[in-house]
């Protein structure tokens, strides 16, 4: 592969990353949902509707 094949790929994953996160917090906010999520060296819970898009 490529660099620039490689870099494509990466763009595309990190697309596709950003739609799943989006939708996987829509559907949590659906159901009154929390995430949990690993932040400031620690792992918390967060109410979905506490999410702001």
């Amino acid at each position: 592969m490529t660099k620039d094949k490689i870099k494509e790929l990466q763009n595309k994953i990190i697309e596709g990353l950003k739609v799943s996160s989006k939708r996987m917090i829509e559907n949590k906010k659906k159901i009154n949902g929390k995430i949990v999520v690993y932040a400031d060296g620690k792992i918390q819970t967060i109410n979905a509707v506490d999410i702001k898009d």
